[in-house]
């Protein structure tokens, strides 16, 4: 577990330095296309917990999600995932920031905190509540439509253990604003 949650670190840190250019020539090129989606949303795509927290019922599960998306203006987003299993599911609400990396296309980091339905059962993203973190990109594909990726992370996610949940969502979205 102690290499997943290394491996999470270690491609959440190159992920930040391969953005921060983009951070830095924030203000350059006006004249150049926009870039980045300001779209809300909402979609339903599969969900694959890649991890276990070492006890019986704690298998990493196979699932679906819901997500949206409801820009608040500027580089800050409210969401909201659900990630299901035949079970239970998490409700995870969170806020992000949101990089615009091309025309039509968002990269994203944020935090917020995973509500499980039952506690004890599985869900892609663990079996306990606790705190979340999330990192991924979503893309306008057509008009009204999306599609979006994110790795969550819910931190201490299964009971009598101190292991983290680790999810892979991605989906299909519909813009209704």
């Amino acid at each position: 577990m102690k290499g997943v949650m290394k491996s999470c670190v270690t491609i959440s840190a190159l992920s930040m330095i391969a953005i921060a250019p983009i951070f830095m020539s924030a203000g350059s090129a006006s004249a150049a296309p926009k870039k980045g989606t300001n779209a809300s949303y909402v979609g339903v795509g599969i969900s694959a917990g890649v991890t276990n927290g070492g006890q019986n019922g704690d298998a990493a599960t196979f699932g679906g999600n819901i997500h949206g998306r409801l820009n608040l203006g500027g580089p800050v987003s409210a969401r909201t995932q659900i990630n299901f299993s035949d079970e239970t599911s998490a409700i995870i609400p969170h806020l992000t920031v949101d990089v615009p990396v091309a025309k039509g296309t968002n990269v994203y980091v944020g935090a917020g905190y995973q509500f499980v339905e039952e506690d004890g059962k599985p869900t892609p993203s663990g079996n306990k509540d606790g705190v979340a973190v999330v990192a991924g990109v979503e893309s306008e594909v057509a008009k009204n439509f999306l599609i979006y990726s994110n790795a969550t992370v819910g931190v201490n996610a299964y009971q009598n253990s101190s292991a983290s949940g680790v999810s892979l969502n991605g989906g299909v979205g519909y813009r209704f604003r």
